[in-house]
């Protein structure tokens, strides 16, 4: 079983920056696609960003809500997965997970472990 520890995230006014950390455990992190989804309260799940594999291509997408505002990466050494989020806006909120897909390409996975989720809120 995969394990994906999450960390950052917690309450920033409008306009500014939080980083979100997807580290795993027990297994190269690297070999997998990793996306990242919210879900606000009453709302469905979406889909924010992916990065697929250094094997696969490594290629990054977004969301058009967050695309120019947020950037996911990769830091194999640290094994983790970050998604830095600036020009926060209060329609950011929600609780935000991690995910691993095998496969390693992002347009072709299916996301199977998930993380802890944490909560991101934008507000004044």
């Amino acid at each position: 079983q995969l394990q994906l520890v999450q960390s950052g995230g917690g309450l920033v006014q409008p306009g500014g920056s939080l980083r979100l950390s997807c580290a795993a455990s027990g297994f190269t992190l690297d070999v997998y696609a990793i996306g990242w989804f919210r879900q606000a309260p009453g709302k469905e799940r979406e889909g924010v960003s992916c990065i697929s594999s250094s094997s696969s291509d490594g290629s990054t997408y977004y969301a058009d809500s967050v695309k120019g505002r947020f950037t996911i990466s990769r830091d194999n050494a640290e094994n983790t997965v970050y998604l830095q989020m600036n020009r926060l806006k209060p329609e950011d909120t929600a609780v935000y997970y991690c995910a691993a897909g095998v496969g390693g390409s992002c347009p072709r996975t299916q996301f199977g472990s998930w993380g802890q989720g944490t909560q991101v809120t934008v507000s004044s």
